[in-house]
């Protein structure tokens, strides 16, 4: 299987199933010397970990890191670090009757058709359960942004046909992690909420919106081509399980404005040069501008539901897929840190290749 390895210079491969006895990452890339606190990266898995709130899955992982290699004395050595995450409670029985099934929008029938195998417990390598890994790899990108004074901050913009019409011009860290839903005001979450809990009594489930605001990245970081900081943003949260859709800046929305509207005009401010809107959303040609890369990544339904399905087994035939298991009715509160584990992975790995971009 490829396709389990993301970056050039800060670079992490993640490997294990759902349900298998562990998963884990190694990060190779990550420069020496970088002071680092286990605890935080505890405290990164704490917010993406299952059954924090009642309004998310209830399978109970404490998600406990072990750091095997890399880190001596609090600070990194240069050599790969590598860390596991130890499965616990894992329920394989509560899988069996989709062994042969197609389970509607999953990635049952692609794995057979790709492999003529699968792992059927809990989606395997399919799982969500993968990106603890990711967030496990960001938390050292994260401390590593933070000596360039880097901070990513992401927060629930809709929930179905809920929406935060106009972000903040600040984000409150405190504010968004004090509620479930992890939305950026008290009052929008309380309306996600209660929203949350109307779709899981009646066993289904609802998607929405995750944003995500970057600021502190100077001027310079990304590539003029195929590596366009926007693409690889783009791609790093199209990576993520059930993302449907990225945008940046205006978005969509910008397609409805005229040049003369949607253009970001320059200006120098107490001897920086910035503009003075950011339809941009911090990224031009393909590279930061300095101002706040802002961006928006889009979540489907939750493909699990608690109701019976229609649909095929491995032969063909009809049947009904029953709707049971431990899953998230909206994935979007716990794919707040992942949304930010992966803008940290591509931003590290951007911040390494400018340093050897010019003399």
């Amino acid at each position: 299987m490829a396709g389990n390895t993301y970056g050039q210079l800060f670079r992490i491969t993640t490997f294990g199933e759902s349900h298998g006895p562990a998963i884990g990452v190694i990060i190779d890339g990550c420069p020496a010397g970088l002071e680092f606190d286990p605890t935080f990266l505890q405290a990164e898995l704490a917010r993406r970990r299952p059954g924090q709130s009642a309004l998310v899955t209830q399978r109970k992982e404490p998600d406990t890191a072990e750091i095997l290699s890399g880190l001596f004395e609090g600070k990194t050595t240069g050599t790969p670090i590598s860390i596991v995450i130890r499965n616990t409670n894992q329920k394989s029985k509560d899988y069996s009757h989709i062994a042969t099934q197609y389970r509607p929008s999953h990635a049952d029938y692609t794995y057979d058709a790709k492999y003529g195998h699968r792992d059927y417990r809990g989606g395997g390598r399919s799982s969500a359960r993968e990106t603890a890994s990711r967030v496990a790899a960001a938390a050292f990108a994260k401390t590593l942004l933070a000596t360039a004074g880097v901070h990513v901050q992401g927060f629930v913009e809709r929930v179905g046909d809920i929406t935060l019409s106009t972000w903040p011009k600040e984000l409150s860290a405190e504010t968004i992690e004090s509620n479930p839903v992890r939305a950026a005001t008290k009052e929008i979450a309380e309306l996600m909420e209660t929203r949350i809990r109307e779709v899981r009594k009646a066993g289904d489930t609802i998607g929405g919106t995750v944003g995500c605001r970057v600021t502190g990245v100077p001027a310079g970081w990304g590539e003029p081509a195929f590596d366009k900081l926007h693409a690889e943003l783009g791609k790093a949260m199209l990576s993520i399980n059930a993302c449907q859709g990225f945008e940046y800046g205006s978005g969509f929305a910008g397609t409805h404005m005229l040049g003369s509207e949607h253009n970001d005009a320059f200006e120098t401010v107490e001897g920086k040069v910035r503009t003075k809107t950011n339809k941009s959303g911090g990224i031009q040609g393909g590279i930061s501008n300095g101002m706040p890369i802002e961006f928006r990544a889009a979540f489907k339904p939750v493909a699990t539901i608690m109701q019976d399905q229609d649909s095929i087994d491995a032969d063909g035939n009809p049947v009904t897929v029953e709707g049971k298991g431990r899953h998230d009715p909206c994935v979007l509160p716990r794919a707040v840190p992942i949304v930010e584990a992966m803008a940290a992975l591509v931003l590290a790995d951007f911040m390494l290749r400018h340093r050897s971009s010019k003399v």
